[in-house]
């Protein structure tokens, strides 16, 4: 992996990003984005979510409260479903972070992607990156998860789509198909 300066190729960054320059009270954070290593300037204390929508163009990770209630903005920090609206950057120094981008590719999805995309389990979609996150991250460590396990998985994710019900029930239907192979 070769460290990049600020965004991705294509994606937007500011210009302290690009050009290497600090502005005042900031350091340089690099961590592992997505199998990337990057390397972007921010302070100390700005949240992750921030650094990821507005510095390193990843939009997915929505900003739903900002007090880490909602689970629109979890991704995966060195394993660990996390909220990255109340996440400062310093704690991610160095970790590796895997938002809802990562977890698959256009040819390859991730099983609970392609579930859920299956079912037409999303209404609006807001809140669905979290969810995923979080449901991916269940799919990747508890093979035998059953419907009480996924619903308390996804039980702090606010949906105000009323969507939940055809979520369960594409992860559900993930996880019978892992069974069934």
């Amino acid at each position: 992996m070769t460290a990049q300066e600020g965004a991705p190729a294509g994606g937007p960054a500011d210009s302290a990003a690009r050009t290497g320059e600090l502005d005042a009270g900031e350091a340089r954070f690099e961590f592992v984005l997505n199998g990337d290593a990057v390397s972007t300037a921010a302070l100390d204390s700005e949240p992750l979510l921030y650094v990821l929508r507005d510095r390193l163009g990843r939009y997915a990770s929505r900003f739903g409260c900002g007090l880490n209630q909602c689970g629109a903005c979890a991704v995966l920090v060195d394993d660990r479903v996390v909220a990255s609206c109340d996440l400062p950057m310093w704690a991610v120094r160095g970790r590796e972070v895997i938002t809802v981008e990562g977890l698959g590719s256009a040819g390859r999805l991730h099983p609970v992607q392609q579930a859920l995309i299956e079912a037409q389990a999303g209404q609006c979609g807001y809140c669905l990156s979290g969810i995923v996150v979080t449901l991916c991250h269940l799919y990747d460590h508890e093979a035998d998860a059953d419907e009480a396990r996924i619903r308390a998985a996804i039980d702090s994710h606010l949906c105000r789509c009323g969507a939940h019900q055809r979520i369960v029930d594409a992860a559900l239907q993930a996880f019978r198909d892992r069974r069934s192979r």
